[in-house]
């Protein structure tokens, strides 16, 4: 019988070992069938602890989707460090957007987002004028050099500077 912090103990050592693959993931499925048979779908006394098997029971499918599919991670840093550039941005303008400017923003966001995931510079991809991500990183790991594309100067105050490559 694995209690939750056991169970959570060894499946995270298995992604440090061999990484977010399915393949080596999904014999732990039996173990969270068995955590949930054991822990979560029964009877509990105290309200705290039947409120906290309810959320186990209503989050069931999300918390270890991970186990099914390559690549999902077992935690969400991922979303915590979009949030946190999103964040920001709302400290900076204080409500003064429109919706198409915070559309922009997000899809700027996401795509800054996954070059960092994949280990690519944002400024890089903006530059090379590519417009898919998955292509830019190919090139990039040929060792090819991408032509820089030339945006114009950049006006920040009162200094203008080239960005240009």
């Amino acid at each position: 019988m694995l209690a939750w912090p056991e169970l959570l103990k060894r499946i995270v050592e298995e992604v440090d070992r061999r990484g977010l693959k399915a393949h080596f993931l999904r014999k732990y499925l039996r173990d969270v069938s068995l955590f949930y048979r054991e822990h979560v779908d029964r009877e509990f006394q105290s309200p705290t602890a039947t409120a906290c098997a309810e959320r186990f029971k209503k989050n069931r499918d999300k918390l270890f989707t991970f186990l099914e599919y390559d690549g999902v991670p077992w935690n969400n840093n991922n979303a915590e460090h979009a949030m946190k550039a999103f964040a920001r941005l709302r400290d900076v303008i204080e409500g003064m957007t429109t919706e198409r400017g915070l559309k922009e923003y997000l899809i700027l966001l996401s795509v800054c987002q996954t070059c960092k995931y994949q280990g690519l510079d944002f400024l890089d991809f903006l530059r090379s004028g590519e417009t898919n991500i998955e292509a830019f990183a190919r090139v990039k790991r040929r060792g090819r050099k991408i032509p820089p594309v030339d945006v114009g100067p950049v006006v920040e105050g009162n200094v203008s500077r080239d960005i240009r490559a």
